[in-house]
């Protein structure tokens, strides 16, 4: 039986000097939190921003867009009650 027993290799244990201090976690979120609102500022300096001038002309454009889809849906909604009238009075 003995010879079938693997043997377990003793347990090494680590040496205080040559023990490396890993850096804790608040330290490692800071680094992080770092590195993280660095890459957001430089990101932020890439972003081409519209002129005014374009600012004001979309917003035209979505104004009569929202407008024109209004009245769309107002006429819808006319036709399909006059319908739902003829409907109901029968």
């Amino acid at each position: 039986m003995a010879d079938t027993e693997k043997k377990i290799a003793p347990e090494k244990k680590a040496s205080p000097e040559k023990k490396d201090k890993k850096p804790g976690k608040f330290s490692a979120s800071v680094k992080n939190a770092g590195k993280f609102f660095r890459d957001v500022k430089s990101e932020i300096k890439k972003i081409v921003w519209p002129t005014p001038k374009s600012v004001f002309k979309n917003t035209g454009v979505v104004l009569v867009a929202i407008i024109i889809s209004g009245i769309f849906i107002s006429g819808l909604d006319s036709i399909f009650l006059a319908l739902l009238g003829l409907v109901m009075n029968v």
